[in-house]
């Protein structure tokens, strides 16, 4: 690969390497809409994650910024119930639909880096069979849009740095800002590049005026979330903390276990080759920032505890740099098989560790999938928990009913009543986590309290009496299982005064 002599300007912004290939839009293009159906196929089954639970209630309290989140997710949410409906199904439509686009993108980025026909369609195949993609793209979350923005940002830096076309600081901007408006983490991802081209160069990147214009568009798109923060005092600084554990050995293992899993085992030497690829192949020394970012940012994940999870989307894009080499390497029939075999074993390994395709029962404790049922359990049992909640209180007498609430602990209890509780006959759910707090209060008349997953001396000090109703049961391991629903009548304080008590910050 050579690399054509340009200066930065806008005068040479459009000048091209002479190497990139026209992209073969035709079977990317395929592969995506491919991920795209599977993920719509499925998005029906098992039912709505915990967090889901809650953004959908967050897309009926509409705001520039929550406790734990910036206020796109629950735009997104209260965009697609009124679109398609308040189903399961609707509330994942956007999910799939940014995961394929992900794939899209990730072919470009291969296409970038030199990338042939066949680099592009093994870049969009190994992308779309990595567990980190299709756990994006099956849920409501912030990684949805998060996973796409790191994979977007990841190509345009390396079309930067390849055509020295300086304008596009104004695209990275643009999808920075929309990154903040979902997840806080693509900072990381840009303090990680930045450092990259410190180190690595070419640091002349650094010293244009695009540079600043699109750091200020960036700022510009993200700023109603950073005016919410400071005069609610920086929550997301509290939740970055819940999120992050002490530096410990058993972090540190967590997190390089972590690094082959968000791929899966089978795409894990191919994003290594895009790993080494881009740290010794000479005609990528101008991209090696990227892989020095990957190395920095894993390092600071260590260092302060993160997840494993939180590269995912710069693992995303190391796979697809690593398609290059691996779309050459494959020169014989026997290479062809391995490699077209390890994509689809690490696509169907991916799918029943994050997507609904066996039944929620494959994943019980005497199960060897056991392991994996964090995730996939997480969508089941909601409606059980609903229903035994519904049990005590139909056994309430009217009166006691007609001043009823239902408090829960956490904010997938109070968005499992507030989804499932209507068609119940259910009262108004509450919650005291994060911005569910924010959400509102009982009124003052509403003088019994079915609390359910509380703990009871804790709860039950803030109430004339509280005894046991009944014990939460799921058919399939749950983890709520166990937890009590209490029957607390008349609270000691007005609500106005007991309310801001019960706010709690974290995760559960």
């Amino acid at each position: 690969m050579t690399v054509s002599t340009t200066v930065t300007g806008p005068e040479t912004a459009t000048r091209e390497h002479a190497a990139v290939v026209p992209f073969r839009w035709k079977p990317v293009l395929a592969v995506s809409l491919a991920l795209t159906a599977v993920l719509l196929a499925l998005a029906g089954r098992y039912g709505y994650y915990m967090d889901e639970l809650y953004f959908r209630v967050a897309g009926d309290h509409l705001g520039w910024g929550y406790v734990d989140q910036p206020p796109l997710v629950a735009l997104l949410a209260k965009a697609q119930t009124a679109l398609f409906g308040d189903t399961l199904f609707a509330i994942r439509v956007v999910p799939a639909l940014l995961a394929g686009l992900s794939v899209w993108v990730a072919a470009h980025l291969a296409r970038e880096l030199g990338g042939g026909g066949g680099a592009q369609v093994l870049a969009a195949s190994a992308a779309a069979g990595t567990l980190a993609t299709m756990a994006a793209g099956h849920v409501l979350h912030p990684t949805a849009v998060d996973h796409v923005v790191w994979v977007t940002l990841c190509w345009l830096l390396v079309r930067l740095l390849r055509t020295r076309d300086s304008r596009l600081w104004l695209a990275i901007g643009a999808v920075v800002g929309i990154g903040l408006l979902a997840k806080y983490l693509v900072v990381l991802l840009v303090a990680g590049l930045v450092a990259g081209l410190l180190v690595a160069g070419p640091r002349q990147v650094l010293r244009d005026r695009f540079l600043a214009l699109g750091a200020g568009l960036g700022l510009l798109i993200a700023l109603p979330v950073l005016v919410w923060q400071a005069p609610h005092g920086w929550p997301q600084f509290s939740m970055a903390s819940e999120m992050s554990e002490p530096l410990s050995v058993g972090g540190a293992v967590n997190f390089l276990i972590g690094q082959p899993l968000m791929t899966g085992l089978f795409l894990t030497p191919v994003w290594i080759a895009g790993l080494t690829g881009l740290l010794r192949r000479p005609q990528w020394r101008d991209y090696r920032a990227l892989a020095v970012a990957y190395l920095v940012i894993a390092v600071v994940l260590l260092l302060v505890g993160g997840f494993g999870r939180y590269t995912e989307g710069l693992l995303t894009s190391l796979t697809a740099a690593g398609c290059v080499p691996a779309a050459a390497w494959v020169r014989t029939v026997p290479r062809r098989i391995v490699l077209a075999a390890a994509v689809v074993v690490n696509a169907v390994l991916a799918a029943v560790m994050c997507l609904p395709v066996l039944p929620a029962s494959a994943y019980a404790e005497d199960s060897p999938l056991a392991g994996f049922g964090d995730a996939q359990l997480g969508q089941t049992g909601w409606e059980e928990l609903t229903e035994q909640v519904a049990t005590v209180y139909r056994g309430l007498p009217p009166a006691e009913r007609a001043r009823a609430i239902v408090y829960g602990q956490n904010y997938a209890e109070a968005g499992a009543v507030d989804r499932f509780g209507p068609a119940r006959g259910l009262p108004p759910a509450y919650s005291g986590l994060n911005s569910y707090h924010d959400f509102g209060r009982p009124a003052d008349d509403r003088t019994v309290v079915l609390a359910v997953g509380v703990d009871p001396a804790a709860f039950g000090r803030h109430f004339a009496r509280c005894v046991p109703a009944a014990t939460l049961h799921f058919a399939l391991p749950h983890l709520e299982e166990g937890k009590p629903v209490l029957l607390c009548h008349d609270p000691v304080q007005p609500w106005d005064r007991l309310w801001p008590q019960l706010r709690w910050v974290g995760t559960f």
